[in-house]
């Protein structure tokens, strides 16, 4: 039991991120049907720009409180990413908008491995040590183990969630956001500007990428050029499994992924002997995006599909 409860503490934490991350997607695909697959390398741009501010704070300013340059490296993070998605939906996506669906996820797959490559030239292509700013004393909860960084991790990622169903729910740019993603056509005669909407959303997912991957970072204790791939990869794959385009589908999916892969990889794991532990702990998230495809095509809580006026 204690292994049981350790792996769903595991999972939830791991399931967050994997929400952060999937709420891009959807948010992307319920407006303009796209899936960015360039959204993972956002992440990684965060994590990253997060690493090279703790450097530089922490020696140009030592004796600093780690978490307040842990704020201050997460605030910059987002201001990046929020930019660099922003010029990638206005240069690379923009013009093809009105495209076969093809040719813009040609493109997403093409900007996908051009941020790598500019990262890896950028950051050079080794690991980097991404340092613990918080406590390292951890908290016991019934025979379980959870770490500062963990609460920290679950705690801002609710936060975000509830900032973000607030936005979408009951703000004006919400109300343009599902405007645009029913008719985009008559949004705009209605004084909705749709490329001012999209651009917002594409920037608000990167602001929750460069979050989880700070959080990612944070957690693992590494940071490098590849980081995104893998979780972009199960964050599209918990967006499918809760209903593409639906924004709770997305969170539902994203922890659900989460519980499934850390219970997969460790009760599950330690009754093998180690046969399917940690180290195949990818195909757990795999087998069930087959098993969802196969047996309910449309996710969990069924795919956002707008009528079309």
């Amino acid at each position: 039991m204690e292994i049981l409860l350790q792996q769903i503490i595991n999972g939830l934490v791991l399931g967050s991120m994997y929400a952060l991350i999937a709420l891009g997607y959807t948010m992307v695909y319920g407006i303009i049907n796209l899936i960015n697959f360039a959204h993972g390398e956002v992440l990684m741009v965060g994590a990253l720009t997060s690493w090279t501010i703790i450097g530089l704070m922490q020696e140009s300013m030592p004796g600093t409180p780690g978490w307040l340059v842990l704020i201050i490296a997460l605030i910059i993070a987002c201001i990046v990413a929020a930019t660099l998605n922003f010029v990638i939906e206005k240069v690379a996506y923009r013009p093809l908008r009105n495209s076969p669906k093809l040719a813009p996820l040609i493109t997403a797959i093409g900007m996908s491995i051009l941020l790598q490559t500019l990262a890896m030239i950028i950051w050079k292509p080794t690991n980097k040590a991404y340092p613990n700013l918080l406590s390292t004393t951890p908290i016991e909860v019934a025979g379980a183990v959870i770490s500062p960084t963990q609460v920290m991790i679950l705690s801002v990622t609710a936060f975000s969630l509830v900032v973000l169903m607030w936005l979408v729910n009951y703000t004006k740019l919400g109300r343009a956001m599902r405007a645009t993603a029913e008719n985009p056509r008559v949004a705009a005669l209605m004084g909705i500007r749709p490329d001012m909407v999209i651009s917002a959303t594409f920037i608000i997912g990167a602001v929750l990428a460069a979050i989880a991957g700070v959080m990612y970072a944070s957690n693992y204790g590494i940071a490098q050029h590849a980081m995104g791939f893998l979780p972009g990869l199960k964050a599209f794959t918990a967006a499918v499994f809760g209903g593409i385009g639906n924004l709770a589908g997305a969170v539902v999916g994203g922890i659900l992924l989460g519980l499934i892969e850390a219970i997969g990889s460790g009760y599950i794991g330690s009754i093998t002997g180690g046969v399917l532990g940690s180290n195949y702990s990818d195909i757990f998230a795999f087998i069930v995006l087959i098993v969802m495809l196969t047996l309910r095509p449309s996710g969990l809580l069924g795919e956002r599909v707008a009528d079309r006026a």
